[in-house]
């Protein structure tokens, strides 16, 4: 998928469901709940075992529907690398590494890098970034995109860590262009509750469908 296809994808859906487990098969029941509510954009870490082995059944199971399957926690261009060869149509990563972003740019893949200062958005912008990872959301709160996009109105930021359904619409106002969204919308399953994972899914993409009707 080319990449300025991946990022209307993003942009188009709003809501990324970040996916951790146990195990890899755990992982895949997370992904098919979260598709099952609605959420097409997967972000499947690098500390599920087996993470290639992951990514490479859920881009084959997902083939040929809007499912986007991205990896994340990628910390070095060697996993970056691998990641895209075992399918992965986005790479996210929980800092900014430029040598990753560098590799990301030679290979036309989405990449978003996490950043917790302006210098580093400011790197991410000259090195092309389209969306900006907001990590830990939770250690600021929705008031920093607004921070951010004060001397920095061109970016678009997507906040990870601390989203829930309950302040989405909060994370939206303040001007983030997506959210990504992990134990908030998965902790069903660490009791084997796929269904609430399913529903808590259905939850975030209808209140990301209202707050941008009411932005």
């Amino acid at each position: 998928m080319k990449k300025s296809k991946v990022l209307k994808g993003i942009l188009d859906a709003g809501v990324i469901a970040v996916v951790r487990g146990d195990s890899k098969e755990q992982a895949i029941k997370i992904v098919d709940a979260a598709v099952k509510g609605g959420i097409k954009i997967m972000e499947l870490t690098m500390t599920v075992p087996n993470p290639l082995e992951m990514i490479k059944e859920a881009v084959e199971k997902y083939k040929g529907t809007d499912v986007i399957i991205g990896a994340g926690t990628v910390l070095d261009t060697e996993t970056a690398r691998a990641c895209i060869l075992a399918g992965a149509q986005f790479i996210v990563s929980p800092s900014l590494d430029v040598d990753t972003l560098k590799l990301c740019n030679k290979y036309k893949v989405l990449v978003t890098p996490g950043v917790m200062t302006v210098r580093d958005a400011i790197t991410a912008l000259e090195y092309g970034v389209d969306i900006i990872k907001i990590f830990p959301g939770n250690l600021y709160g929705p008031s920093v995109i607004k921070s951010f996009k004060g001397p920095l109105p061109q970016g678009s930021f997507m906040p990870t860590g601390g989203v829930a359904v309950e302040n989405v619409h909060e994370w939206i106002k303040a001007g983030a262009v997506a959210v990504g969204t992990g134990s908030n919308l998965t902790k069903g399953a660490a009791t084997g509750d796929y269904a609430a994972v399913e529903n808590e899914a259905r939850r975030f993409v209808e209140a990301y469908r209202k707050a941008k009707e009411s932005k």
